[in-house]
């Protein structure tokens, strides 16, 4: 019979143990973080309707973008990010939930673009979002903002500092109305300042979307910065103080990490206040690992009630694999979960070394028995070598005629001769 192929799909991700381990930890981590910030975990379907994932009825427009499936007369597709459903999910019980409400996502999500490096057709994705019916104070801008950065600080062993940018699109909104441009001129100013860094002709295509003037006073923003255009409009104004009091909010929440740069601009549809990015400090080139921003109308499609609401969104996946991709996790913490393997020496001693197990694992220490008990005993120390066990307990019949185990240093070759108690208390020193 042909073998069929071991080797993944194109775009989906398998981890080594180890690597598995990091993953889960940091994940834990972070969540826990949002946890003491009272974010309510929200675990919903992953699969919705093809009408909850798209405004189109052309499938051929969307198919590269979503996967979808039909069963029956109902058309369906898999999620994508974590916003649609959580719109649909705020609308349809938006009687049951106190508002502002505090929510987190950590699940799988489903693109159908090519894979290329960092992006995957399935992959992790944490978004954590607070709610408001028809208006948020900003001041959860800055908590989002808080709350993020110190779930990035609970994984800082692993993947360095992280500093964050802080956009905002009000001021570029009154900006633009300053300076007089039209809808079609805003927009395309919009996705030349977003490309900015990226773009060695930016300041010439500025001048061929707005004029010559107008892009001198935009290319002024970044060279002057935004507060030396105070009082040129109300709007304008009040933008600035909001980018003001919005740094002085993330200062007493103890971000020190957090810097203007309205270069930033984010989702030019999606996006109407602060927008910000985070990024790693050590290796900047990764781009954004994570970011977010204030949105001003959720579920529009859902429910005539007004939702508002700041939100942010980590590429789970993409941060973590690429830093594993370039050897850049140290993962030697994960490579020896087992503290201790139970071998045992033949089938009579198999009831006594499972009443050992239960009592290792009763005292929270992760044990792995060999059960083969006929197996020889070369076999079995070779087993507790190959999953990296730090101990070996041996059962043979001496062992459990007095009730007591050998226990072997599987580092120095040490063995020294235990009863439970005080096997137990060796395994669990540090």
């Amino acid at each position: 019979m042909e073998l069929k192929p071991t080797k993944t799909l194109s775009g989906f991700i398998e981890l080594l143990p180890a690597q598995q381990r990091c993953f889960d930890e940091c994940a834990v981590r972070m969540q826990n973080v949002l946890k003491t910030a009272g974010f309510s975990h929200l675990d919903l379907p992953a699969i919705e309707r093809a009408e909850v994932l798209t405004d189109k009825d052309n499938w051929d427009e969307i198919e590269t973008q979503m996967f979808l499936f039909q069963k029956g007369d109902t058309k369906m597709g898999l999620r994508y990010d974590g916003t649609v459903g959580l719109s649909r999910y705020v609308a349809g019980h938006i009687n049951d939930l106190a508002f502002p409400f505090r929510a987190y996502q950590f699940a799988r999500n489903y693109r159908g673009e090519r894979p290329q490096r960092g992006r995957y057709r399935e992959f992790y994705q944490m978004d954590l979002d607070i709610l408001g019916i028809d208006s948020l104070s900003e001041n959860y801008d800055a908590e989002i903002v808080a709350t993020l950065a110190a779930a990035y600080e609970s994984v800082s062993e692993f993947i360095g500092p992280v500093n964050v940018r802080i956009g905002n699109r009000r001021f570029w909104n009154a900006m633009f109305a300053v300076l007089g441009l039209n809808d079609e001129q805003c927009r395309a100013a919009f996705v030349l300042i977003d490309k900015k860094d990226k773009m060695s002709d930016f300041y010439d295509g500025l001048v061929d979307t707005v004029g010559e003037d107008a892009a001198n006073k935009i290319n002024r923003v970044f060279s002057d910065g935004y507060q030396s255009f105070a009082g040129l409009s109300p709007e304008l104004d009040d933008a600035i103080r909001e980018i003001d009091d919005f740094m002085n909010l993330l200062n007493n929440m103890g971000v020190k990490n957090a810097q203007i740069d309205l270069g930033i601009m984010r989702g030019h549809a999606y996006y109407t206040g602060i927008v910000f990015e985070f990024f790693l400090d050590n290796f900047p080139e990764l781009g954004a690992i994570g970011g977010g921003g204030r949105y001003e109308d959720l579920a529009s499609k859902f429910s005539k009630t007004k939702i508002i609401g700041v939100g942010a969104a980590v590429g789970f996946s993409r941060l973590m694999v690429a830093l594993m991709d370039d050897n850049r996790l140290n993962l030697d913490k994960f490579l020896r979960p087992v503290r201790a393997a139970v071998l045992v020496m033949g089938e009579p001693q198999v009831p006594y070394a499972m009443r050992i197990l239960t009592a290792l694992r009763g005292a929270g220490i992760v044990a792995v028995p060999y059960l083969d008990a006929n197996k020889k005993f070369k076999n079995q120390i070779e087993f507790a070598d190959k999953i990296n066990a730090d101990y070996s307990i041996i059962i043979g019949e001496n062992e459990r005629t007095d009730e007591k185990m050998t226990v072997k240093d599987m580092n120095s070759g040490n063995q020294q001769i235990l009863d439970i108690n005080e096997t137990i208390n060796l395994l669990k020193t540090v």
